[in-house]
Parts: structure tokens; sequence; C-alpha cells
């Protein structure tokens, strides 16, 4: 895969897409596959994701089938390239989210469930954060 270019013209890592390209890919075909934690994706994913957190992918890599595209994300980017990095270097066409979720909602994409967020990675600031949103409805 040759390295792409964001809508502002700025250069993507070779295996990374924006959102439109992540948009593409998954009405191609491609298979969504959130690496971020569980409490992560519960609180707010792409419509269409599954959850194979980033510690399990290795023994779970059975479950993809490199004869399908396989675009992976998480909250920024960061685990989704080493994901398509290392799924890519075993033979399957593998891509990355760059930017993640955040970039997701920053072109306006939809998430689920429909009042989904992002949430921090670390258990700790998931409960605090949830607990600030519940005061302040």
């Amino acid at each position: 895969m040759e390295a792409s270019v964001d809508e502002t013209g700025n250069g993507l890592e070779p295996l990374e897409c924006d959102a439109d390209g992540a948009a593409a890919l998954i009405e191609s075909g491609a298979r969504l596959i959130d690496v971020r934690t569980a409490h992560e994706f519960d609180a707010g994913r792409i419509p269409g994701a599954e959850r194979i957190g980033l510690e399990e992918l290795a023994e779970r890599r059975h479950e993809l089938s490199a004869d399908q595209p396989v675009l992976f994300y998480c909250r920024i980017g960061n685990r989704s390239l080493m994901a398509a990095q290392a799924f890519s270097e075993a033979g399957f066409d593998a891509s990355s989210l760059a930017g993640g979720i955040d970039a997701w909602l920053e072109a306006d994409r939809k998430v689920e469930p429909e009042d989904g967020f992002v949430s921090e990675p670390g258990e700790a600031a998931a409960i605090l954060e949830a607990r600030s949103r519940a005061a302040s409805s």
C-alpha cells in the first residue's frame, strides 16, 4: 500500500488512511477491528466494529482472514498502527485509521451508541470520566 495523503495534504504512514479512506474501506467490505480496551469500546465505537483488544490480537489472529482486508483503529492511531504493521508483515491487507476514533469524530462521522464518546484508555480515568458525565447530565 502506498503512502496516503489526507484532505489537508498531510502525509500519512504507508499503512494509514484518513476517515474518508476508512469509510471507503468499510463500505467495500473491510473487516473493522477496534483494538482498544473493553471499556473504551463500550463508551463509543465506529458502527460495525468488532473488538479484539491489542493484547489478545496475537492469540486471536486465526479469527481474521488474509483474504479479507482489515482496518484497525484505536483512540488516536498508535495501537492500531502497530496492529496494521504486524498483520501486514504476516501477509494481510491491513490498514490503520490515522488519528483513530478521534479523527473519525473530527470528520463528523457517527459512532455507536448514539451518545457514544471517546473514553480514555486507563480504567481509572474512564471511571472518573463516567462519573463526570453522569453528574453533568
